[in-house]
């Protein structure tokens, strides 16, 4: 009688590479049906906003230029906008960056933001918008939030933390493990098929993987839970008296511009003070207004540049870059008496955080070194993209009928340690990938154990 032989995977021991292999494939399959949706979303809208230099001032260039004339008094600008948009205060003033630039007034109500595009020289106005509503808002919020407020930059930044853990499962899968470098370092593109879509997806993937953390790493400061943690750690341990110089989400941002849309004391429309009027509340004294602007021109910070009157958010008169390079970015203390600049606080002076903050913030906009860094990371957008769709068609083409097509695990195969201890360090890192991880593990234990026709679906079963 002859002997049965044991099956190739009855072989091989409970920690072979190929057990390991599997399992972390496994969890790069798992992590890339939640993630892939939501990475399409973030490469398409984040490929949009990168081009904000460019698609923005075509969107606007019919209200947003005028003929090069003589300009009225700033405060004439000003008090011609109040008028169009009653029940408004002065939020900023942008201080004309050509001769041929209408004014801009940036008018608030509550936590919104009206911005009135008037022509300097007849004062007429030319158009009105809130500012939430100007095209390159709304994809920042769909990037961010999904239009979801808070509860939309958790999803976001839940799904840009399981990204982190694909890309990085993605990094070990497609590790060369002999001597060729087709489907390493090129795709084998002639050979159709599953070779193609296969090297298509990693190799394509492979090269865009580090920018992508990086962008992925760099946009957390945004979101609602973990910037929310850097931020209590920024005044903790930073001991940081300069405000941040980024907000975290909408609802962070309404807060903020309510205050600045609030005067610093209830009384001040009755006393005149800090460069308010007492007869019109919300309207500036034109001769604060027009005395700093000629002070703050001469600073020639990088622009855009607004000047912002007193409120509970600055008790003074404040002057401040808004430049899309936060690197070049400068903040003024003004007198509204004598007009003059009596503090300046550069980039270079922030505390290290926001420096570090601040650079990984132009670089995910693209604008730290133009055009390069808006081409590579627009050649990133498109490259996960392309690992996206490349995904989906593999995945389309062989998932067995009836499943959801997880691969399946050796039986008995344990994960590697070095990979158990990158789970733990990304679960205390993200705070939100650590805490979804835990409830997938509750409920695989307690739930799906019990009920075996979705365990087969998910795949959740191994190889005998």
């Amino acid at each position: 009688m002859k002997r049965a032989h044991p099956s190739a995977h009855q072989l091989k021991p409970r920690n072979s590479p190929a057990g390991a292999y599997r399992l972390l494939w496994r969890w790069h399959f798992y992590a890339g049906v939640f993630c892939l949706p939501f990475v399409l979303w973030l490469a398409c809208t984040g490929l949009i906003y990168l081009f904000k230099p460019q698609i923005e001032p075509l969107l606007e260039q019919r209200y947003a230029q005028v003929a090069a004339a003589p300009r009225q008094l700033a405060s004439a600008q000003v008090a011609a906008a109040l008028a169009a948009v009653p029940g408004t205060v002065l939020n900023a003033y942008r201080v004309p960056e050509a001769p041929t630039a209408a004014a801009q007034v940036l008018l608030g109500r509550g936590s919104e933001i009206v911005r009135v595009y008037v022509d300097p020289s007849s004062l007429q106005v030319l158009y009105v918008v809130r500012d939430n509503d100007r095209f390159m808002r709304v994809i920042f919020y769909l990037h961010g939030e999904l239009m979801l407020g808070s509860a939309g930059s958790m999803v976001v930044e839940l799904a840009a933390s399981w990204t982190i853990l694909l890309l990085l499962t993605g990094l070990y899968l497609w590790w060369p493990r002999g001597r060729r470098i087709g489907g390493v370092i090129y795709p084998r593109l002639r050979q159709g098929g599953r070779v193609f879509w296969r090297d298509l997806h990693a190799v394509t993937a492979v090269w865009v993987s580090m920018l992508a953390l990086f962008l992925l790493f760099s946009g957390l400061p945004w979101t609602k839970s973990w910037g929310g943690l850097l931020r209590d750690a920024r005044q903790h341990w930073a001991n940081a008296h300069v405000v941040q110089d980024w907000t975290i989400g909408s609802a962070d941002e309404r807060a903020g511009i309510a205050a600045a849309n609030t005067p610093p004391d209830e009384h001040a429309t009755h006393h005149g003070m800090a460069g308010m009027t007492a007869t019109s509340p919300g309207a500036i004294d034109d001769t604060a207004l027009d005395r700093i602007l000629p002070a703050v021109e001469a600073e020639h910070l990088a622009t855009p540049v607004l000047i912002a009157p007193p409120s509970l958010k600055h008790a003074g008169w404040t002057a401040r870059s808004d430049a899309d390079d936060r690197s070049q970015r400068a903040d003024l203390s003004l007198d509204p008496v004598s007009g003059e600049v009596t503090r300046r606080i550069d980039f270079a002076e922030r505390p290290w955080l926001d420096r570090m903050l601040g650079y990984g913030v132009a670089i995910h906009e693209g604008v730290l070194f133009p055009p390069l860094n808006q081409i590579l990371s627009a050649l990133t957008a498109l490259g996960l993209i392309t690992a996206c769709i490349s995904a989906a068609i593999l995945w389309w083409r062989r998932r067995p009928s009836g499943t959801l097509g997880a691969p399946a695990a050796h039986e008995g195969a344990r994960h590697p340690t070095g990979f158990i201890a990158l789970l733990v360090l990304l679960g205390l890192f993200l705070p939100l990938l650590g805490l979804s991880m835990l409830t997938v593990l509750v409920v695989e234990r307690l739930a799906l154990r019990r009920l075996p026709a979705i365990r087969r679906f998910l795949g959740l079963g191994t190889l005998p």
